[in-house]
């Protein structure tokens, strides 16, 4: 095994996912998209106190270098996969996955994979309390559509950035573990 570069940085690192806080380092983080960085340096925290949704961070020490959003809503009818949208209510309740970023310098580790998992995992817990039929993100670019794709969710017939992914499926996965 060759050595270590200076850009190595362990994984054990890492906090396991936890709710942004005052006392989270926010001001460095940089992934590469401007309104996901801005939004996390204005807005995290600010919706948190007010309810509108709820950040979890990655951290090392108090830096954050992973995060994601969710909060509650809806989606129409004509805009939900037909296996999300079949024998429901207009509008259909789902959980938004609001934000989805990690800092540049950790990208390639896993990070958001993790991220997502933990994101669905706690929908899923959320569903136990509150009907949630699907977990819902409007993706930002084809490479962020790709990444979604991947982990199981469908595009929306009418809205190709549009994704999601039925907790039926979520259920089944998390079952089969």
């Amino acid at each position: 095994m060759g050595s270590l570069t200076p850009e190595f940085k362990p994984l054990s690192e890492l906090s396991s996912p936890q709710n942004l806080t005052e006392g989270h380092e926010v001001e460095s983080f940089c992934c590469g998209e401007a309104s996901l960085d801005e939004w996390l340096k204005k807005r995290a925290l600010a919706n948190e106190i007010a309810d509108a949704s709820r950040t979890y961070v990655v951290c090392v020490g108090n830096q954050v270098v992973g995060y994601y959003a969710l909060a509650v809503g809806s989606v129409e009818r004509e805009i939900a996969t037909s296996l999300i949208k079949r024998n429901m209510p207009n509008p259909i309740p789902v959980m938004i996955l609001a934000r989805l970023a990690v800092d540049c310098s950790w990208k390639g580790k896993g990070i958001g994979r993790g991220l997502l998992r933990d994101a669905i995992l706690r929908t899923w817990q959320a569903s136990h309390l509150a009907g949630i039929k699907a977990i819902l993100v409007h993706a930002l670019s084809e490479e962020a559509k790709a990444f979604y794709l991947k982990a199981g969710f469908k595009a929306s017939p009418v809205e190709p950035l549009t994704l999601m992914i039925s907790l039926k499926e979520v259920k089944a996965a998390f079952e089969g573990l």
